[in-house]
């Protein structure tokens, strides 16, 4: 699937839609995404700030969806696990970054190349317009490589 189509499917997602959280972009080879929430009186909490659930959310799909870009209909890729450390309040624009760069790439096909599982933890930071972390995210994908079907 296009990039661009990705984008606007996930922009049109409902939970996203209602939550307010935005696809800015999407590379071309599926590597980089940046995603971006605005306060609104709809997304804030008690206290004024963001909601804790939409700022987990807002980084949930994306490493799964770009390594089954990335690797390929080879692969079984799932998000396993996720764990979220606040760091400070979420008040105004934040965004989140996610890159796959040839390291982790290269770390994912050795450690599946015979059909092992691989548990990679990958980080990710929501911040606020000034840079400043507001979370601190570890995401848990389980990615094994599918075993060739033998015709009996």
């Amino acid at each position: 699937m296009s990039p661009n189509v990705m984008k606007m499917l996930i922009n049109l997602w409902p939970p996203y839609l209602g939550a307010g959280v935005r696809v800015d972009t999407i590379s071309r080879d599926y590597r980089r995404v940046a995603v971006s929430l605005k306060l609104r009186w709809y997304n804030r909490n008690y206290v004024g700030t963001h909601f804790g659930g939409t700022l987990f959310s807002m980084t949930d799909p994306f490493y799964m969806l770009m390594l089954m870009q990335v690797l390929g209909r080879d692969y079984i890729v799932w998000d396993k696990s996720a764990s979220i450390d606040f760091v400070a309040p979420g008040k105004g624009r934040v965004s989140a970054h996610f890159e796959l760069d040839d390291a982790t790439l290269d770390s994912i096909r050795s450690a599946t190349a015979n059909g092992d599982k691989y548990l990679p933890e990958l980080p990710v930071r929501v911040v606020d317009e000034q840079g400043k972390t507001v979370a601190h995210i570890r995401k848990t994908l389980y990615i094994r490589r599918k075993q060739p079907k033998h015709n009996a």
